[in-house]
């Protein structure tokens, strides 16, 4: 508990000091803000690291493509938003527009040039996120997006939205799944943090130009598997995290399966 509070204490105070202090990058060339939003990630899985215990360890980083493509991660924390970054070259996340509302971090995703979704404007808003992405594409950079549209707890039934099959038909890229454990570790909706290896693993591409059932099956399924694993490798680890419910029903639902 002293811990996840002085992390927590750190991370707002490294958060609130780079957005007021590197401001005046807002008025410089887009990739040197970039490079600051690199810099805070770097930042704040180091300070994960020395105050709380939590490594991070990257798997399939081989596998990361040289240029433009569609990257499809779980999303189980607000630690995937932040750490992921450094993982590309010059990613553009969706993100829900209602963010850019927020003084000072607003106006630097804008700077970022992310992808931004009016939620509230249904299809209309999946063809705008769709061209936009086509545009971040076309400049060579990665499009990431949570198939899911936000943090699902560990082990909790999968809820994917159809705004990943509409970048996949209008991208026309090959798409990386990616899998974490990072829920485990930094959990939605608690100040909490725990020891241990938070793991991102990269997973083969899925070309493209599958029928949409047949490319949300092989999404789905690659993910799913791989968060599985990890839920199962972290359960057996010496120094296990603790489980949400959510990820206690699922070792269970798996169990079952093996001795089935």
């Amino acid at each position: 508990m002293i811990r996840s509070i002085l992390f927590t204490i750190a991370f707002y105070a490294s958060t609130v000091v780079m957005l007021v202090g590197l401001s005046w990058l807002l008025l410089m060339p887009r990739s040197w803000a970039m490079a600051a939003l690199e810099l805070h990630a770097h930042v704040t899985v180091w300070l994960l690291k020395v105050i709380v215990g939590t490594e991070m360890q990257v798997r399939g980083r081989e596998k990361l493509p040289a240029g433009p493509a569609l990257m499809a991660s779980k999303h189980q924390s607000a630690w995937d938003t932040i750490a992921l970054i450094p993982l590309f070259a010059d990613p553009a996340l969706v993100m829900k527009h209602e963010l850019t509302r927020i003084p000072v971090y607003g106006w630097f995703c804008a700077k970022f040039q992310m992808i931004f979704v009016r939620r509230e404007a249904g299809p209309k808003a999946l063809r705008q996120m769709a061209r936009d992405a086509k545009d971040r594409a076309e400049a060579g950079r990665e499009v990431l997006i949570f198939p899911e549209g936000t943090r699902r707890a560990p082990g909790a039934p999968p809820d994917y939205k159809p705004g990943v099959l509409m970048l996949y038909d209008h991208l026309d890229l090959p798409c990386y799944p990616i899998a974490l454990n990072s829920g485990l570790y930094w959990p939605r909706r608690s100040w909490m943090r725990y020891p241990g290896t938070i793991i991102v693993e990269v997973l083969d591409p899925i070309p493209p130009g599958l029928p949409r059932k047949e490319f949300l099956s092989r999404l789905r399924g690659a993910i799913e598997g791989a968060c599985d694993r990890l839920l199962v490798e972290a359960a057996e680890s010496p120094q296990p995290p603790p489980l949400p419910e959510s990820a206690r029903i699922r070792l269970a639902e798996l169990d079952a399966v093996a001795k089935n």
